[in-house]
């Protein structure tokens, strides 16, 4: 079917607004990381620095004692270590969770009362569980985070595979059975690499929720020790006087990893989303 031009030029004016909202704030995040800092406050504003500043790279790549670059190091750390972790746990602990609930009838109240207690706000639950990470001894360190958040992902991640499990000819696993494989052995062999572009998505979101997670971060971390990149961020621009390249800085360094993990997973994202958008 012959497409109309004037639907043809819509369609592709659509595509380039979308690319230029979405690469736009990063190109000029860039360039006030790169920016003298009077180039930032000069008026009328200089949209291209005259020369290429990167002080504010070398500051957040050193660990000298008490420096920015130490903060910023810190917090990449702990936000690599809770993020990839408690990913981890979640899609693995997703991964039988979902099958379950996809072959197993009967345990459909449970799925949505888990889903239902997903969609609460925070805030429900900040002194309860800070209460208990109190009394545990967790305050402050990436334990209590990473178990917050397994909270928080495994729901997500278990209704995106639930859906997935449910596409599958139910026929395939019972051949797999009758042939002599375990339970276990027709999820690991049979199951899951069928339903591989699902499991990278999940793993996906479960890492950029993770990653950009603020609100119980800053409620349960307050030093070197737990705090992640997010609260840090904010501690940056938390001074009388805002360094907007130091944080632009921060910000184009803070992306790169989720970046990465996007792009080496940008294949499973779409059509496992697609997938399990199908049924369920």
């Amino acid at each position: 079917m012959k497409r109309h031009p004037l639907l043809t030029f819509l369609l592709y004016a659509a595509v380039v607004l979308l690319a230029l909202s979405i690469v736009l704030p990063i190109a000029w995040l860039f360039i006030m990381s790169i920016s003298q800092p009077t180039d930032l406050t000069t008026l009328p504003l200089k949209w291209f620095p005259e020369t290429i500043n990167l002080d504010q790279y070398k500051r957040l790549l050193t660990l000298e004692e008490g420096s920015t670059g130490e903060t910023f190091l810190y917090a990449l750390r702990n936000s690599t270590v809770v993020a990839v972790s408690a990913t981890l746990i979640s899609v693995l602990a997703a991964i039988p969770a979902a099958y379950s609930f996809s072959r197993f009838p009967g345990r459909q109240g449970l799925l949505y009362g888990t889903l239902a207690v997903y969609m609460m706000p925070p805030v429900a639950f900040v002194l309860p569980l800070y209460l208990t990470f109190s009394h545990l001894g967790l305050l402050n360190s990436s334990w209590a985070l990473i178990i917050v958040y397994c909270t928080m992902l495994l729901p997500f991640a278990t209704w995106l595979l639930k859906n997935n499990f449910d596409l599958l000819p139910y026929e395939i696993e019972q051949a797999a059975i009758i042939d002599g494989a375990s339970q276990l052995q027709v999820i690991w062999h049979i199951a899951l690499p069928l339903i591989k572009p699902a499991l990278g998505a999940a793993l996906l979101f479960a890492l950029l929720m993770a990653w950009d997670e603020f609100f119980y971060a800053l409620i349960y971390t307050n030093d070197l020790r737990a705090k992640t990149l997010p609260v840090a961020i904010g501690d940056f621009a938390a001074g009388r006087a805002t360094d907007y390249g130091l944080i632009s800085a921060v910000g184009m360094l803070a992306a790169l990893p989720p970046l990465v993990a996007a792009l080496f997973l940008q294949r499973s994202l779409v059509s496992g989303l697609a997938a399990g958008g199908t049924k369920g």
